[in-house]
């Protein structure tokens, strides 16, 4: 194997893959890393994204991709009332399904076809350092570690970002912010195949919610987050998940199950280093209102691999070089609407049921073609000043000053 390259890769999702391959169409010798042995499995994810935004990246997307197409989504508050929204008010958790088992590995395909090297099994077990400088990474496979140069590293390694924290970059997620998780994929299920659920609630879900995502002849992926420090033993989100299943979907069948965990943090304080850049998950740039995060990771990884190019071109890889990254992601689209999402995330979380009642109710009074963040939140404060005083001027102010 070649142990130097312009660009490593580490971590072979979305983000990884959109890297890599905008790394070697730009000419740069690029190795892509992946510690599974498959790309794409096991599947820590509803799946959802929205259809413009994957459009940016994939103008007519393959059909295979796609599990369900959606083209609603529906908000069912603790008192069972219901909010219906379309996809251009429902946002990125609406507009496709993906089969991420197929989508992502296309992804590294075409990675792959475009000229990168893919190395699957493989784990990167600490970067090469030189001058507190990024330089490359240790890569374990099958018991024997190679070092491997690179002019620059980007780390797409997902929520765990080890990579990045063996750079010494401080990836700690507050218990309170990393959301625990569940899911299955079930069938035999009675659903709108064209329909996104949030189920929200404190009995449900604390301090997350429910989604059910179609995937097409009455399957669908059902999931659930739970706040990390509102777990405890016999209380965990298998627990609230299962007790769900059995209320919503008696005869549901169950044929997957995948557990993990999601940060719906601030992202980190910044995304670069000398020699690194982090990318997606790792970054915690996973929408924290949602968790969401194929988009945003495709973004990033994407914007990491360009800014990457510029670096090495002006022979300048130090932390000060690859600051544009850092830079354009936070003002771009994806950066102010994680903004702002973790305003309303910060003000969702601390809602009793009686108030998460009276949010949907009032969000249904909106009229759709007048719907939007702004609104809704004029809504609730003129139906609901108590919310408006429970949270304060400031965060109100501060929502508005992100919207």
């Amino acid at each position: 194997m070649k142990t130097s390259y312009d660009v490593l890769v580490v971590g072979g999702g979305p983000s990884g893959a959109i890297a890599a391959k905008t790394a070697v169409e730009a000419g740069l010798s690029t190795l892509l890393v992946e510690k599974r042995p498959a790309i794409g499995a096991p599947v820590r994810c509803a799946e959802g994204v929205g259809k413009e935004l994957l459009h940016q990246f994939f103008p007519d997307p393959d059909p295979k991709w796609i599990a369900a197409e959606i083209d609603k989504a529906h908000i069912i508050s603790p008192d069972g009332h219901l909010l219906t929204l379309s996809p251009q008010h429902a946002g990125a958790e609406v507009g496709y399904c993906l089969d991420r088992k197929i989508f992502d590995r296309e992804l590294v395909w075409q990675a792959s076809n475009a000229g990168a090297d893919v190395m699957v099994k493989t784990r990167a077990c600490a970067p090469i350092m030189k001058d507190g400088a990024v330089c490359g990474a240790k890569l374990e496979q099958n018991g024997t570690v190679t070092n491997v140069s690179a002019r620059i590293t980007i780390a797409a390694d997902g929520v765990e970002s080890k990579f990045s924290r063996w750079c010494g970059i401080d990836t700690t997620v507050p218990l309170r912010e990393i959301e625990t998780g569940a899911q299955y994929l079930m069938t035999n299920l009675n659903i709108d195949n064209h329909a996104t659920e949030f189920y929200v609630g404190n009995k449900v879900a604390p301090g997350g919610y429910v989604w059910v995502f179609p995937k097409g002849n009455g399957a669908a992926n059902v999931g659930i987050g739970v706040a990390g420090d509102k777990t405890s033993p016999g209380a965990h989100a298998i627990h609230y998940l299962n007790k769900f299943i059995n209320q919503k979907f008696p005869d549901g069948k169950k044929i997957e199950l995948v557990a993990g965990g999601v940060s719906i943090c601030q992202p980190l304080d910044c995304t670069v280093a000398d020699g690194l850049l982090i990318a997606g998950d790792a970054a915690r740039v996973s929408d924290p209102l949602t968790g969401g995060g194929i988009y945003n990771g495709m973004y990033t990884g994407k914007l990491a691999a360009e800014v990457a190019t510029k670096a090495i071109a002006a022979d300048d890889v130090s932390k000060a070089g690859l600051m544009p990254y850092d830079e354009q992601w936070r003002v771009s689209y994806m950066g102010k609407a994680i903004a702002r999402n973790y305003i309303i995330k910060e003000m969702f979380i601390s809602m009793t049921d009686d108030e998460l009642d009276s949010v949907v109710h009032s969000a249904s009074e909106i009229v759709m073609e007048e719907f939007n963040t702004l609104q809704l939140m004029k809504s609730l404060i003129k139906s609901n000043p108590a919310l408006a005083l429970k949270f304060g001027k400031t965060a109100v102010k501060n929502l508005i000053d992100a919207i």
